[in-house]
């Protein structure tokens, strides 16, 4: 007897989807049901039309081997299964936009992990510690769908996930100019090593848009939701650099920040312990136990030994310190594909349950 909502995944076959399959095995509310993928995976199974390229480091879920593939350009027959889908496409971003309100035309809640929808103005984009009231933008948004429980909510993107929270944790002292540079994993891509040889031993100094994401996404996390749309904040400015490093998982960020009002050292430690937000008050399956870790070691953090942090849904911050231009400096590091791709993603949907938005059809 499974009382669990009834989850599809579109876009199922890529590395984001099956981070999603991975994280979804077992979870105490959500049960995948449907896989759906391009018109060239569709009538195989899903262990047919993954073959080789299974890039989980646990196996396939037994659960989800056989189900057969559907089209995902079929919205109506994918939505009739399901009560919610997980969105995970491989399009252009105005493809991506289409397909997701179609979706949730069909009164099909679309928790999304791509980039297209993150800027339409009713659309909330949301870290669920950091700006869960953002979700109540749903309802303006359903009106201009003409829809009573279909929407579409995204998550942002990966590369914000390790400074983001702890500029969010530091609010109080104002932080007004942060300087970040970001090195990030390979399978933020969407590869491994195998699929992507020449990155051993190689840096590459350009990810497409990335920048521009990492400056801009921040600002409309922490705007406010006023006339049916959110409006970003106007502060701190950030300027970012993104670095394509060789390694398999884990974004890290060096980050310099100016505040108006001065903290201490040890002020900035203890806000970044104590802060908790909605997925901790409501002890959600996904969230973790303490959100934003602080590592003493000089040689903190790193990815082999502080990525998994949490199951990768925390953040880890260390060599704090006073910086000679900019107040403060510190690194912080976040896995890019759990708390940054499909595990944010979960985490978005735990919550809109919880308020009421999604529900069994």
């Amino acid at each position: 007897m499974s009382e669990k909502l009834r989850v599809g995944i579109l876009g199922a076959t890529g590395m984001v989807g099956q981070r999603f399959i991975s994280l979804l095995e077992n979870h105490p509310w959500f049960e995948v049901v449907t896989v759906a993928a391009s018109p060239r995976s569709a009538g195989k199974t899903y262990e047919e039309a993954v073959g080789g390229r299974w890039k989980m480091d646990t196996p396939m879920p037994e659960a989800v081997k056989n189900l057969v593939v559907m089209n995902v350009n079929e919205v109506e027959k994918v939505a009739a299964s399901v009560d919610f889908v997980f969105s995970a496409v491989d399009m252009s971003k105005e493809e991506i936009r289409k397909i997701e309100d179609d979706y949730a035309k069909t009164e099909t809640p679309v928790v999304s992990n791509n980039s297209a929808h993150r800027w339409t103005p009713d659309v909330p984009m949301v870290v669920p510690e950091i700006n869960p009231e953002h979700f109540d933008v749903i309802e303006a948004q359903k009106k201009r769908l003409g829809t009573t429980r279909g929407f579409v909510a995204v998550k942002p993107n990966c590369s914000i996930q390790s400074y983001a929270p702890v500029l969010t944790a530091w609010k109080e002292f104002e932080p007004y100019e942060v300087v970040a540079t970001t090195y990030q994993a390979i399978s933020g891509a969407g590869k491994t090593f195998k699929d992507w040889p020449e990155m051993e031993g190689n840096i590459i100094p350009y990810i497409g848009g990335e920048e521009e994401k990492s400056e801009k996404e921040p600002l409309r996390i922490w705007g406010k939701v006023e006339d049916g749309v959110i409006k970003p904040a106007e502060s701190p400015v950030i300027t970012c650099q993104c670095i394509r490093v060789p390694v398999l998982n884990g974004h890290t960020a060096a980050v310099f920040v100016k505040f108006k009002k001065k903290p201490t050292k040890e002020e900035l430690i203890d806000r970044l312990v104590n802060y908790k937000g909605l997925p901790q008050e409501l002890n959600l399956p996904s969230a973790p136990k303490q959100f934003i870790q602080y590592l003493e070691e000089d040689n903190r953090p790193q990815v082999t030994l502080d990525v998994d942090y949490e199951n990768g849904m925390g953040i880890s911050v260390g060599r704090l310190r006073e910086d000679t231009v900019y107040d403060y400096k510190f690194v912080g590091l976040s896995h890019n594909t759990v708390r940054g791709a499909a595990g944010g993603a979960i985490l978005c949907a735990e919550t809109l349950k919880a308020k009421g938005y999604i529900q069994a059809r």
